[in-house]
Formats: structure tokens, sequence, C-alpha cells
């Protein structure tokens, strides 16, 4: 069984809210669940466009998927939500440049299987706090590489530059990550909106003291906004009583 929630924020800086988030606690096409976060980016209303086209499209060709191995199901949902945000921003001046990150994830008995694409995360909350994606960003690179540490990152001017997007280019690099759940465990995917005004560790500790899905959800939110606001906040929390075999 699984409880979720799932809200989006305009925050406190923004006129716009580019987020967009997404939860199916049933069955999907041959899915058993889907959860999606997509983050846009671009001009006046051209990020709104690209998130929402994004998690359309993605749920779209879930839908009428006829694969059954959930990577293969995912990956091609993703690739041509892609290629139709791309063709879109080609088309239209309006939306030119526009493009979304996407983190996409369901669970499969008892595995946690996710879909990366951008700086939106995926993290699991137990007695610590993991993230399980990797951002796709100028800062990770450098941190990566030895340039930058961790605190610095944190901080760096272009910390906001994204290194990999759908929507931008006519091909997407998926990254993929699995997960055996284990009991206790809590999902958090989530906006840079919230991970840049929230640490780890405060997130973790809101987790652990909220009572339910709803409240979790709107407390980070709270806090987010509490320390800035400075983007939107979109946030998916799943409690799931599946573990992995």
């Amino acid at each position: 069984m699984l409880k979720t929630f799932s809200k989006t924020d305009i925050g406190r800086k923004r006129r716009i809210n580019q987020d967009n988030v997404y939860s199916c606690e049933v069955p999907l096409g041959n899915l058993p669940n889907l959860f999606i976060v997509c983050d846009g980016m671009g001009g006046h209303k051209a990020g709104d466009f690209a998130s929402a086209y994004a998690v359309k499209a993605i749920e779209r060709e879930i839908m009428l998927c006829e694969e059954t191995e959930p990577v293969r199901i995912i990956r091609e949902a993703i690739e041509c939500a892609n290629a139709e945000i791309f063709e879109k921003a080609a088309s239209d001046e309006q939306l030119r440049g526009m493009g979304t990150t996407a983190v996409v994830a369901t669970i499969v008995d008892g595995t946690l299987i996710v879909a990366n694409v951008g700086d939106s995360r995926l993290y699991i909350i137990n007695d610590d706090i993991e993230q399980i994606t990797k951002d796709h960003s100028l800062v990770e690179e450098m941190v990566r590489i030895g340039e930058l540490d961790r605190s610095e990152a944190r901080e760096h001017p272009d910390k906001n530059i994204i290194t990999r997007a759908l929507g931008v280019t006519d091909s997407v690099e998926v990254d993929f990550f699995e997960v055996e759940l284990k009991k206790g465990d809590i999902i958090l995917m989530c906006s840079d909106g919230l991970t840049n005004m929230v640490e780890d560790e405060d997130i973790r500790m809101v987790v652990k003291a909220q009572r339910d899905v709803v409240q979790i959800v709107e407390e980070l939110i709270k806090i987010a906004n509490h320390n800035g606001g400075s983007d939107n906040i979109g946030v998916v929390v799943i409690e799931s009583d599946e573990v992995g075999k």
C-alpha cells in the first residue's frame, strides 16, 4: 500500500510557477504506479509549458506503451516527451529555448526504479538521508572532478546551470537507478526550489518529525519559503509498505 502526497508552490520571488508534479498510486499502463517531478526553464510561460507538457506526455506514453519492462517503458516515455518538446520549441518563437528537468519513479515489488534528467532530485529517508539521483549540473560536474567541495557548491553562483534537460536537444540521455526498499523508507522527490533552501539534514528531520505524508510536504514547503523561497517548490512524498526481496 502506498501513501503519497504531492504539491507545488510558487515560492516568494517568482511570478510564475514552472514546477509540475504528478502522483498515480494505481496501475498506469504496465506500471503499478507512477510519480513525476518536472522543473521547467525558459522565458515567460515557456518553462511552465515545458514542465506541464512533459508530465502529460510521459503519462500518455506510459499508458499506451506495450513494453512490460519498467526501465524500457519509462525511457521510451521520456525520450518521446523530449522529442515533442524540442519540436514545439523549434516551431514557436515564444517557446524557443525551453526545457525541463524530470525525475520519474515507480515502485515494483519493493524495488524503486528512478529515471533522472537535470537537477531535480529523489531521496530515500530513514535513519539517514540519501540522494539517489545525481544532479546533471555544471557545479556537480565541478564537484566530481575535484574543483569544488560540497560546501562551496551550495553557494556557487552557477549552481543553477544544468547540463541536461528535456527538450533542449533532439535526443536526451536518461540516468536510471534501482533501490531495494527497506521497512520505514520514505521517498522524497523534489525540485531545486526545496534543496536550495533547505539543507539535507533539515529535510531528514522534518520527514522524521511529521506524522503523515501531507504534513511532511506542507512543512517542507513552509520551511523553504521561510528560508527565502527564491524559486518554485515542487515536492512528492511517498510512503510504501513494500520492501525489497
